[in-house]
């Protein structure tokens, strides 16, 4: 095959008829594909399995993977390199480290507008790949003027937050981000607001920071500033540089993390628009603010699934995924309103010998815990679902080790 002439690719590289065997080898799973087939229910003694209806990877994830291994493929003498993990799951990324690409780890010390990654080891023959996340603006310069070869996985999702947050910078208003400062996808989003001069952003992880700046816009409104200082401080890591509150919360434009939990994105972006309709009025609410639902459709397909299989009233919940995916915390957050819920991150996290579970604690951040006994006696329906970036395999690991934990085996194997 020739050298292509192209140094950045974002829509395939023309070897994916030539991967598919590896990726079906490496991920996709025959219980799984049994479950469907059945309605997504396995009955097994007193054992009934009960698998949402949208699960595991989404289009999003499945094109950067796909993307990953056709690089490896179309540039087989190269050296490639990754920018931190692709997706958040530990099997994937150890499979990508498995086909010689490089992981590169983001540098403690970067900046707003400065590069996470050092590209000092990367040479112009070299490859790079973008995650599904994106990487911040600067990352992107950076790499562009290096001479080497990008591979985009953006994804398309994360691609419309970003026109979004820039339409917001454009028009001189704040870009308010629900999302997790610290996540790449929202360190990728917030640097696009940062193109544009006097672009600023602000980024609330929860209804109860939300609720922060209200208080703050009802100071402003009743005497022209709020405590400045105490503000700054709670959110010194989580603002754009040169960020003001007294000044920067008069006008705001509210997008997402995608991955976060769609009703509270709803409900921050509801009642920050209300509290500045208090704070100033219907008309300069009218003017100064903006509010749109950007929660990626697969996230919102696979909360709505969850939903729904909770109305069959499951005994207990099973979410697959790894410890720092959002779209699977946030899933695990869902269900833990209605149901004992584990979060695990792979099959590995049951021992039916033990009867045992290890799995992250829902709604704490970074706790995690194990639990003897989990799986009720007697007739039981066990609820399973999975994060948009666990494979089929993991998943249906999961469900043998479940049926195992009763003394059962898979049916027909």
């Amino acid at each position: 095959m020739s050298e292509p002439s192209e140094t950045y690719f974002r829509k395939g590289l023309g070897a994916g008829a030539m991967v598919q065997g590896e990726l079906d080898a490496a991920y996709a799973d025959a219980l799984v594909d049994r479950l469907r087939a059945n309605d997504n229910r396995l009955v097994v003694g007193d054992v009934t399995i009960r698998l949402a209806k949208e699960f595991g990877f989404c289009y999003g994830v499945e094109r950067a993977v796909d993307y990953a291994y056709q690089a490896r493929r179309r540039f087989p003498d190269r050296r490639l390199w990754l920018l931190g993990e692709i997706i958040h799951n530990p099997h994937v990324n150890a499979k990508l480290r498995e086909l010689g690409i490089e992981v590169m780890e983001p540098r403690p010390d970067a900046t707003d507008g400065t590069p996470r990654f050092a590209y000092d080891a990367v040479g112009p023959s070299d490859v790079v790949i973008l995650p599904a996340f994106g990487v911040t603006h600067a990352d992107f310069q950076a790499l562009r003027g290096h001479g080497c070869i990008v591979v985009d996985t953006t994804c398309g999702s994360v691609l419309n937050v970003w026109k979004r947050v820039e339409q917001y910078a454009r028009d001189g208003r704040t870009a308010l981000i629900h999302g997790k400062w610290y996540h790449e996808e929202t360190r990728a989003t917030a640097s696009q607001v940062l193109k544009y001069p006097g672009g600023q952003y602000l980024v609330v992880r929860d209804m109860s920071e939300a609720e922060i700046v209200m208080a703050y816009l009802a100071e402003i409104a009743r005497q022209g500033h709020g405590d400045r200082d105490a503000f700054m401080a709670r959110f010194a890591k989580a603002v754009s540089p040169g960020f003001d509150p007294d000044v920067h919360l008069r006008r705001m434009g509210v997008a997402n993390q995608t991955t976060m939990l769609a009703k509270e994105s709803l409900a921050i972006g509801e009642r920050v628009g209300q509290a500045m309709e208090a704070a100033f009025g219907a008309e300069y609410r009218a003017d100064a603010f903006r509010t749109f639902d950007t929660i990626c459709s697969a996230t919102q397909d696979r909360q709505d699934a969850v939903v729904e299989l909770l109305r069959e009233r499951p005994d207990v919940m099973i979410v697959v995924g790894g410890f720092n995916s959002s779209n699977t915390i946030s899933l695990a957050a869902l269900c833990a309103e209605h149901v004992q819920t584990y979060h695990i991150e792979d099959a590995e996290g049951i021992d039916p010998v033990a009867r045992r579970l290890h799995y992250r604690v829902a709604g704490v951040a970074h706790v995690e815990a194990d639990a003897e006994g989990w799986l009720p006696p007697g007739r039981v329906t066990v609820g399973i679902t999975a994060g948009a970036s666990t494979p089929n395999n993991k998943i249906g690991a999961a469900v043998a080790r479940i049926l195992a934990t009763r003394g059962e085996g898979v049916p027909g194997t």
